[in-house]
C-alpha cells in the first residue's frame, strides 16, 4: 500500500468553556440560577455580592475588570443597559370587551376541578381558588407560605390535647409523620410496622395493633378526611361526619355514603342507571347525592400546602405606560431576580504584579469570576431582547388577552434577533413574563396557526380561547359536542376539525358531552 501526504481543510464549531457556560446558564430557571450563583459563590473567592448602595449596571463590573475579548470566543455583542426598557406602541383595533371564560366544567377526576351543575359547588369549595393575575394577593404568596402552619404542625398540636400514653402518642406521631402533602396515609400499617419491627413477629403484631388505633386517632383530628388510605375513604370520612337536617337529608347522604363503596368509576361517569341497580335506590336520591359528594374536599392537606413551592417570580415585567387612547407597554426585566454580583477588588488588586504556578492559578480563578459575571449579563440581555421581540408581535394579546395572540414560532423571533432557534428556546423555558393578563412562561406566547376564511391564520391559543368561551356560556343541560364546537368554529371563520376541537379540549381538561350535562 502506498503511502502519502495530503492536505485537507475542514471547519468544525469548538465551544471553548466561556461558551459552554453561557449556553448552561441560559436554560437554566430563576431558582436553578440563584442555586448556581451561591455555589460559585462558595467556590470563587474573587466572586463576591454587590454592596446595596452600589451601582446596578454592570453587576458591578467596573470597565477595567470586564473580561478581555479572547480570539477563540464569539465577539459578544454590545450589551444594553440592564435598566433598560422598551415601549411599545400598540394599535386599538379590536374590542375591548373581554369574554367570560370562568365556570369551564372540566371532567371529575377527584381534584376539586368538576362543576356538575350551575348551581353546585366545586370540589373542595372552601379552598381558595387560583388566581393567576398577579397583583397584590401574588405578591404576597411568599409570606403566605412563610406565616403557614403546615398539616403535620396543625396534627401534631391537635395531638398534644389528647390524653394519650407515651407509647399510643408515638404511634400517632409517627402515622402524621407518613402523611402526604394531600393528607393520604399512603403506606399500609403492615408495611409501616415492617419497617419498625423487622423480623420480630411478635413485635410486628403489636405494632400493627397500635398502628390501627392511632389510624382511629388520626382520623377523628381536622382536617376532617386526613389519614385516608384512598379517595373513597376520605370521602366516606367526611359524609360520617356531616350531620344533616331532616329525613330526606339525612336519606341522601346515606346514599351518598353507599356511592363511595361502590367503584368510583361509576361515580365519575355518573352512571345514573348503574348506580341505581347497584345502590337499589330511588334516580331523585342519586342524584341529590352526587352534588353532595362534589362538594366534599379530596385532598384534605391542599389548604396546608407549601404555598411558597408554587409561587412563580416573573424574569419579565410588562406594564401599561400612560392613559392615552393608543395603548403603550414597558418591558423591563424584573430587578428582584437579577443578581449583584462583582469581583472583589481587595482580592484582584493583590494579584497585580505576582508570579508563579500559584498566581497563575489564581489569575485563572479570577478570569472564571469576571466571565461568569460577564455570562450572567448576557443571559438577562437575551432574555429582554428575545422578551422585546415577543411583546411587539403579540402586542395585541397585552390589550385584549389570549383571543387576540397570533400564531408564532421560535424561528420568527431567531430570525429577527439573529440567533439560533435552540437560543430561543432555551430562552423561553421556564422564564415566565407577567404580563395585565396573568404571569405565563414566555413559550406560551408561541403556537401554531389555523387557517380561516381570510387566508389567514389563528393562532392555537385563540382557538384554545374560544372554545373555553363557548363552553363557558353552553346550556349545562345540553352541553355542546365536538361537532357543535368544531360548527361553532367554522361560524368565525376558523377552520377546525373535529378531532383537533377534542384535543385543545383535552388539554384544557374540559370533560366530554356527557359528563359535563348536569342533571
Amino acid at each position: 500500500m502506498k503511502q502519502g501526504l495530503s492536505l485537507r481543510v475542514s471547519q468544525h464549531l469548538a465551544l471553548t468553556p466561556q461558551l459552554q457556560q453561557s449556553i448552561r446558564l441560559l436554560q437554566l430557571s430563576t431558582l436553578e440560577l440563584s442555586q448556581e450563583i451561591e455555589q460559585m459563590l462558595d467556590e470563587n473567592p474573587f466572586l463576591d455580592k454587590e454592596f446595596e448602595d452600589a451601582p446596578r449596571e454592570e453587576f458591578g463590573l467596573t470597565q477595567s475588570d470586564a473580561p478581555a475579548q479572547v480570539d477563540d470566543a464569539e465577539p459578544a455583542r454590545e450589551m444594553a443597559a440592564l435598566d433598560t426598557v422598551s415601549e411599545i406602541t400598540v394599535d386599538n383595533t379590536a374590542s375591548d370587551t373581554e369574554p367570560s371564560v370562568d365556570g369551564v366544567a372540566e371532567s371529575w377526576e377527584g381534584d376539586g376541578s368538576v362543576e356538575f351543575s350551575a348551581d353546585d359547588s366545586e370540589w373542595g369549595g372552601d379552598a381558595p381558588a387560583h388566581n393567576n393575575t398577579g397583583g397584590d394577593d401574588a405578591a404576597d404568596a411568599t409570606e403566605l407560605a412563610r406565616s403557614q402552619e403546615s398539616l403535620a404542625a396543625h396534627l401534631h398540636r391537635q395531638a398534644l390535647s389528647l390524653r394519650l400514653s407515651e407509647t399510643d402518642r408515638s404511634a400517632l406521631r409517627y402515622l402524621i409523620e407518613n402523611l402526604n402533602d394531600d393528607g393520604y396515609l399512603e403506606d399500609s400499617l403492615r408495611s409501616l410496622a415492617e419497617g419498625l419491627a423487622a423480623d420480630d413477629e411478635e413485635q410486628l403484631e403489636e405494632l400493627e395493633h397500635r398502628f390501627q388505633m392511632a389510624l382511629h386517632l388520626l382520623q377523628s383530628l381536622e382536617p376532617v378526611g386526613v389519614g385516608a388510605r384512598d379517595l373513597a375513604e376520605c370521602l366516606c370520612l367526611q359524609l360520617k361526619a356531616l350531620k344533616p337536617q331532616g329525613e330526606e337529608a339525612q336519606a341522601v347522604c346515606a346514599v351518598a355514603l353507599r356511592m363511595c363503596q361502590q367503584p368510583l368509576e361509576l361515580l365519575a361517569k355518573r352512571d345514573i342507571k348503574r348506580l341505581m341497580v347497584a345502590l337499589g335506590d330511588s334516580e331523585a336520591h342519586i342524584k341529590a347525592a352526587i352534588p353532595l359528594i362534589a362538594r366534599l374536599e379530596p385532598k384534605p392537606g391542599r389548604r396546608f400546602a407549601d404555598v411558597e413551592r408554587h409561587v412563580v417570580v416573573p424574569d419579565v415585567l410588562v406594564t401599561r405606560v400612560g392613559k392615552s387612547a393608543t395603548p403603550k407597554f414597558r418591558v423591563m426585566l424584573n430587578p428582584d431576580v437579577m443578581p449583584r454580583l462583582r469581583v472583589h477588588d481587595i482580592y484582584a488588586n493583590a494579584l497585580k504584579g505576582g508570579k508563579g504556578e500559584a498566581h497563575q492559578g489564581l489569575q485563572q480563578r479570577l478570569q472564571e469570576a469576571r466571565w461568569f459575571i460577564k455570562n450572567i449579563q448576557q443571559r438577562f440581555d437575551t432574555i429582554l431582547r428575545v422578551s422585546n421581540a415577543i411583546a411587539e408581535r403579540q402586542k395585541n394579546f397585552f390589550i385584549h388577552g389570549e383571543l387576540a395572540m397570533r400564531p408564532m414560532v421560535l424561528r420568527e423571533i431567531a430570525e429577527e434577533l439573529g440567533l439560533h432557534e435552540s437560543t430561543i428556546s432555551r430562552v423561553t423555558t421556564n422564564k415566565y413574563m407577567n404580563t395585565p393578563f396573568g404571569t405565563f412562561e414566555l413559550k406560551y406566547f408561541f403556537g401554531s396557526g389555523l387557517e380561516t376564511d381570510s387566508g389567514n391564520n389563528a393562532s392555537s391559543t385563540a382557538v384554545r380561547a374560544l372554545i373555553k368561551q363557548f363552553v363557558a356560556s353552553e346550556n349545562p343541560k345540553k352541553p355542546l359536542s365536538d361537532n357543535q364546537l368544531s360548527e361553532m368554529l367554522k361560524e368565525q371563520g376558523i377552520e377546525c376539525a373535529r378531532r383537533t376541537v377534542a384535543k385543545y379540549r383535552e388539554a384544557l381538561r374540559i370533560a366530554p358531552t356527557t359528563l359535563r350535562k348536569a342533571l
